[in-house]
């Protein structure tokens, strides 16, 4: 509830600034001001929105991916390099309370078993995809109000603007994780589950 709040929040702060700083770009090139509706269906909006939703989700998906196969001594982001832990065992269909995937099993199960990184990527891919049409529709905007002329939607792909807009998003993502894979081993939060034990020694893996 704390982050949907804030969410909230930081999202109607987005609109308010961003249709002001919109309609500033408009008034510098003698172009008649928008309304908020009209700005909510403009290039600007979905550029600035889904940039950053796809680098999130990006970033969430790899985490939960790599977290399944890869190893970090002494990081509590990290499963135990020696043993299994309960997020390996076999789903049991007799276990009580057990999801209804897991009872039915199959292909439905097979889903379920993934279906947090498939949730991920669908998400990154969808993201990625308005993202693409946003600044797509920004890019010809911003040309129209120049006077010059619009690309296809090929020819902006192949540019470089959308790739630096994704790439500064990317890597920003990519050292967040970085650094709280590595700041685990040495530093302690008490009472946070991302942290180790204050006790624990930095060899020791996971929380």
């Amino acid at each position: 509830m704390v982050l949907a709040i804030c969410f909230f929040i930081c999202i109607v702060g987005q609109i308010y600034t961003g249709h002001k700083e919109y309609n500033d770009e408009l008034q510098e090139h003698n172009a008649m001001a928008v309304t908020l509706s009209t700005y909510l269906q403009s290039g600007h909006f979905f550029q600035t929105t889904f940039e950053n939703w796809e680098s999130e989700f990006l970033q969430m998906g790899m985490y939960v991916l790599l977290t399944v196969a890869l190893r970090q001594k002494g990081s509590s982001e990290s499963k135990d390099l020696d043993k299994k832990e309960e997020v390996d065992r076999a789903p049991d269909p007799n276990r009580k309370d057990a999801p209804w995937p897991v009872k039915r099993g199959g292909f439905v199960l097979t889903i379920y078993r993934n279906s947090l990184s498939l949730a991920f990527i669908i998400l990154f891919l969808s993201s990625f995809a308005l993202h693409a049409c946003g600044s797509f529709k920004n890019y010809n905007e911003e040309q129209l109000l120049k006077g010059d002329p619009q690309s296809s939607f090929g020819q902006f792909m192949s540019s470089s603007r959308f790739w630096f807009e994704s790439f500064q998003n990317w890597q920003s993502e990519f050292v967040a994780v970085i650094s709280i894979v590595v700041l685990s081993i040495f530093l302690r939060q008490y009472g946070s589950p991302e942290s180790k034990p204050v006790d624990a020694s930095m060899s020791e893996t996971g929380s």
